[in-house]
């Protein structure tokens, strides 16, 4: 783990990364970047219109490109779910801090974004959100720092655990 004071947040969609990448920032008085933000706000249009537009890779590409441009500290990142599919980006992020992964119940992420349609996710066609996990789940293994089991914690559980295992605040 690196020691320049960042906390990098990975796993699936609707995992919570964004929600408690906010919380756990505000916690400890720290800055907030979110890779799918980045992404958007770059290429000047939604993660969505960029699958639709050039595919799945497209996502992949950008998503990378922003994890090896990251320079900061004393940040949570919130990262895009497809985000360990590159490892040269998750080789960048290893470099800028601790890489935590937000495990969560497959049953939980279908009722939070059911079938992805429009979340722009880096999906194959016919691929589900079972695939997606069955294919994620061990590269988010692989390159995790710490595990967070979050089954049945509100974010603000999940943010105590992870202050509790980084011992920061």
């Amino acid at each position: 783990m690196a020691d320049t004071g960042n906390i990098i947040l990975i796993g699936m969609p609707g995992s919570g990364k964004s929600t408690v990448g906010q919380i756990l920032a505000t916690e400890l008085g720290w800055s907030f970047a979110d890779t799918d933000a980045l992404v958007e706000a770059r290429q000047g249009r939604t993660l969505q219109a960029i699958v639709d537009t050039v595919g799945p890779g497209g996502v992949l590409e950008a998503e990378s490109r922003e994890a090896r441009n990251l320079d900061c500290r004393n940040t949570v990142i919130a990262t895009g779910g497809s985000m360990v599919y590159s490892e040269a980006a998750m080789r960048a992020l290893h470099q800028l801090g601790t890489v935590i992964w937000l495990d969560v119940p497959l049953a939980t992420l279908g009722e939070r974004v059911g079938d992805g349609t429009n979340r722009g996710l880096a999906m194959r066609p016919g691929q589900d959100l079972g695939d997606l996990a069955a294919e994620r789940l061990p590269l988010y293994r692989r390159y995790a720092d710490i595990r967070i089991d979050c089954s049945d914690r509100r974010p603000e559980q999940v943010v105590a655990a992870i202050v509790d295992q980084c011992r920061v605040a």
